[in-house]
């Protein structure tokens, strides 16, 4: 956290040597390696805000808001399994692993979770008693490392998400320091205490999707064919990616942009890999309607979620679901003013804070530290989390009423316009108050 300098008269900061890039090449010149942080993406890339909801007038009718249902729920896993997951909201809690978080904040995902009828991801290590304890729903990530992996939980999972990528690094692995693997984390993933490790970031099972179809298969067996099979990618080439998805038998694809938290990973990867979520989910849903999948697979997005606005849009655009991460973590108390004296001391402040892999988080939520640890209330958190998600479903229920639509998932891209002629060609609809989108050669949809 900076604050704006005075400058001496005609002085100007350089556009491409600004404060930061200077502050970052004297850094590396002192300590020879690259910047490791969480959080996701800072760069300003087009986004969800750059898109607006048509609301109805006279040519379309809007329902009356809170007396006329506005459906929010969802089934995930419909093609092939015989216990698909159904959800009460649209809304999924991403994979953090416990090792990036506290037992006491996987704890309180569950709850939060369990209340509003959704749910949530075990991440990277492992399944917790805590969160399986505590969760109606679990989906279980099955990850390159197979770091507490075993086939007992995943039979008690509630789902499977294979893993192939990840939106904050497409392409490469995850890491977690030596500082927090605990004795409890090392005995789960099978490390030694107190070691940095790195996730790797190709699964030693497969080389390419015909292998893919051969897990996938394998998994299926494992557990009976009961519960869904989804497969996570990062947004790099999404229609490709998404299409050998479904090919190798994935009953949901799970899309991450480049927006999508970490805990940890190399600075350059958070910023320069990947590409926004906008511009993926056209693509994907292209591939899906290619095949005659779409909606047959469901496709869940992620990456910089923050509103029920993000969530109205991205349904818009073709999704049937979302999942948030950082979010989340904010809502169960990540970065509150109420620590800003220990961010402080840290470094860093209250709404700035991402240096979640050296686990010493004053709110509890991103450590090992025990003492730390017991700062967060789970109950509370959960609560905390349930409170955000009902008010993120009341915005989604609110614009899609505006629409006139009784189920959010039949917003459509019809319902919305660009405010920037790089949003309008990412998205794939009209710039404002035009009939033109842009790369599409004169057509209009």
């Amino acid at each position: 956290m900076t604050n704006e300098p005075t400058h001496s008269a005609g002085m100007r900061e350089s556009a491409l040597f600004d404060r930061n890039v200077i502050h970052e090449i004297q850094r590396k010149a002192r300590e020879g390696i690259y910047d490791i942080r969480g959080f996701g993406a800072k760069r300003k890339v087009p986004h969800f805000d750059d898109l607006l909801l048509l609301g109805a007038s006279v040519s379309r009718y809007p329902l009356e808001g809170y007396r006329e249902r506005c459906n929010t729920a969802v089934t995930l896993g419909t093609r092939y399994a015989k216990n698909p997951i159904e959800l009460d909201i649209p809304i999924t809690i991403a994979g953090m692993s416990f090792g990036a978080l506290s037992a006491q904040a996987k704890e309180a995902l569950g709850r939060g979770a369990t209340v509003v009828g959704t749910s949530t991801t075990t991440g990277d290590g492992g399944m917790t008693e805590e969160e399986r304890g505590h969760s109606e729903k679990l989906v279980y990530q099955l990850l390159p490392s197979r770091y507490g992996m075993n086939p007992d939980d995943l039979r008690r999972a509630d789902a499977i998400e294979v893993v192939i990528g990840q939106g904050a690094k497409p392409g490469g692995g995850g890491m977690l320091l030596g500082q927090k693997i605990s004795d409890r984390v090392a005995g789960m993933r099978d490390l030694p205490k107190g070691i940095d490790q790195r996730s790797s970031c190709r699964h030693p099972d497969w080389t390419g999707p015909d292998d893919l179809e051969i897990k996938i298969g394998e998994l299926r067996e494992i557990t009976d064919w009961r519960i869904p099979i989804y497969v996570k990618i990062a947004a790099s080439r999404p229609y490709f990616d998404v299409a050998l998805a479904v090919k190798a038998g994935a009953d949901v694809v799970v899309l991450d942009g480049m927006e999508g938290g970490t805990a940890a990973t190399q600075d350059v990867f958070i910023e320069h890999v990947g590409i926004p979520i906008l511009s993926a989910i056209p693509e994907a849903v292209d591939s899906l309607k290619d095949l005659g999948m779409h909606r047959e697979v469901q496709l869940v997005v992620s990456g910089g979620i923050r509103t029920g606005a993000d969530v109205a849009k991205a349904l818009a655009l073709g999704a049937d679901a979302v999942s948030i991460g950082v979010a989340a973590m904010i809502a169960l108390g990540d970065n509150a003013p109420e620590y800003q004296e220990e961010y402080e001391k840290l470094g860093s402040g209250a709404g700035f804070y991402d240096d979640w892999h050296e686990g010493r988080d004053p709110a509890g939520i991103s450590t090992q530290d025990e003492e730390l640890g017991k700062r967060f209330n789970a109950e509370l958190g959960g609560r905390r989390l349930a409170n955000y998600l009902r008010a993120m479903v009341l915005e989604t229920q609110t614009l899609a009423r505006a629409c006139g639509k009784s189920d959010v998932r039949n917003l459509e891209p019809e319902d919305l316009v660009a405010l920037t002629i790089e949003a309008a060609a990412m998205a794939r609809v009209p710039l404002a108050g035009t009939k033109w989108i842009p790369g599409l050669d004169g057509k209009t949809e």
